[in-house]
């Protein structure tokens, strides 16, 4: 007798079979589509992260010739039957057999199937036949199952499972450097790399094919560096300086001189970095340089760019025509053909109380009139109905912007550094950053960045540094 033959309940309740109702020969069925997220969830909450699971070209090169899903994944199946349908709620498992016949891949949809063996009276003990068969009819798992059965009728609410929302910072990280394919690095000066982590995320971006490493800095104290570390700096070029402000001196006239095509910030201060571009006329444009953060949001669809968050306290709307036109040029070289910029403030309304929200409402009618291009503007827009079509919806705000942003312009460098942040430490967001506006390009990294974060924005680089070699403007203008 088939007791069951849909994929789950479907109903709010879920009802156990007694060890007395159980009957020799009767079964039970569930059914299983394995998904991609299937195995990611499973790699996540067992921390299995054998390559065969989840790196395609690794996998390819095995006996399956692709990714498989674990073996313990149809366990779990026939675990989840046993456990909600077949005895269900209150049964206990003692023991189970295992064989594995076959590989489960992406797109296979698995019957699990019980099958009463026998029942010991004294003891309650069930045992269960357990087949797991493919769409194809091929066996890919079966065993024995032993269980204590329940001997309480029981009728129990049904309990939603908690939603797992899958992030994966490694994939999302091989789609950025996959962005740099056939692109040859650029000579990039590293300045001051004189602690462990800028020194390695410099040497990881070489090892990457990004960049041709100049350090400049101190030559004994990076060397010694070096060596405590384990960092291999055969492939880099070292210029000698005493100091952190010689070296951005030193790295700002190798980048006017064009001996180089992107700047890297060490171990100094942002701002004797950025002093040294600006004294150099021929690193000046006719835009203000501005920072661009990239985020790639676990809840959100996209990457998402962040600007003005690091360099610009409070500017103006002049400043702010700039800013949004650096991120939309950006946004266009990593392939958004017309970035969506909302333009943020607190409401989504103008108040002549909220300056930002004037601002917004300029910058939008300036892009109306050819004074910004590139992109659609649209502001101001709170963050919620920013990011989120149903905010959007719910405030009946009609916009091609909101919900579907591919940049977010901020007020000021106080709530853009704070919302980065709270993307980053509250959000799960991993991302990376360069400043624009400049002749070359400027990775610039904070201490508590990752390797793969450093990375990542010398990826940045790369791609604007090729975009800028190839359009380079013929007369330098000066900034204002």
């Amino acid at each position: 007798m088939d007791t069951a033959q849909h994929d789950t309940p479907t109903t709010e309740w879920i009802e156990n079979i007694t060890f007395d109702e159980l009957q020799i020969g009767q079964s039970a069925r569930l059914l299983r589509t394995l998904t991609l997220a299937d195995i990611q969830a499973f790699a996540a909450v067992s921390g299995d992260t054998n390559p065969a699971h989840l790196n395609p070209e690794y996998a390819e090169d095995t006996l399956f010739h692709g990714v498989i899903a674990h073996g313990m994944w149809g366990g779990a199946l026939i675990s989840a039957l046993l456990g909600t349908q077949f005895p269900g709620p209150g049964t206990i498992y003692l023991d189970q057999a295992l064989h594995f016949t076959k590989p489960v891949r992406i797109g296979d949809t698995l019957a699990v199937t019980a099958t009463v063996l026998s029942k010991d009276e004294e003891k309650k003990r069930v045992e269960l036949d357990c087949q797991v068969v493919n769409q194809k009819g091929d066996r890919v798992l079966h065993g024995t199952a032993r269980v204590l059965a329940p001997t309480q009728k029981l009728r129990l609410e049904h309990i939603r499972a908690p939603e797992i929302r899958l992030f994966d910072p490694e994939a999302r990280f091989r789609e950025l450097l996959a962005l740099g394919e056939g692109i040859p690095p650029v000579r990039c000066a590293v300045v001051h790399p004189c602690d462990v982590e800028s020194l390695s995320g410099a040497m990881d971006s070489a090892r990457h094919g990004l960049i041709v490493p100049v350090l400049v800095g101190p030559e004994v104290r990076i060397r010694h560096l070096a060596e405590e570390a384990g960092i291999d700096l055969s492939h880099a070029e070292i210029f000698g300086v005493p100091h952190s402000h010689a070296a951005a001196e030193k790295a700002a006239d190798m980048a006017a001189a064009g001996e180089v095509d992107m700047l890297m910030k060490g171990s100094l201060h942002t701002d004797e970095m950025i002093h040294a571009v600006l004294a150099r006329p021929a690193l000046r444009t006719g835009r203000r340089m501005s920072h661009v953060f990239r985020f790639d949001v676990p809840l959100y669809s996209k990457p998402l760019l962040i600007t003005d968050a690091a360099l610009n306290i409070r500017p103006s709307l002049q400043d702010k025509v700039d800013i949004v036109q650096n991120a939309i040029d950006f946004a266009r070289v990593l392939g958004v053909k017309q970035p969506k910029v909302a333009v943020l403030s607190a409401v989504e309304t103008v108040n002549p109380n909220i300056p930002s929200t004037l601002d917004a409402a300029a910058l939008c009618k300036m892009a109306d009139r050819g004074q910004i291009t590139g992109g659609v503007l649209d502001g101001p827009l709170a963050f919620d109905n920013a990011i989120s079509a149903r905010a959007a919806q719910v405030k009946h705000i009609s916009s091609p912007v909101a919900g579907d942003a591919d940049i977010l312009a901020v007020p000021d460098l106080e709530s853009g550094n704070m919302l980065a942040k709270q993307l980053e430490y509250l959000g799960g967001a991993t991302g990376s950053g360069l400043v624009l506006g400049a002749r070359v390009p400027i990775a610039l990294t904070s201490r508590a960045d990752g390797p793969m974060t450093r990375v990542a924005s010398a990826l940045l680089g790369l791609l604007a540094a090729h975009n800028a070699r190839r359009d380079r403007p013929r007369e330098p203008w000066a900034q204002r």
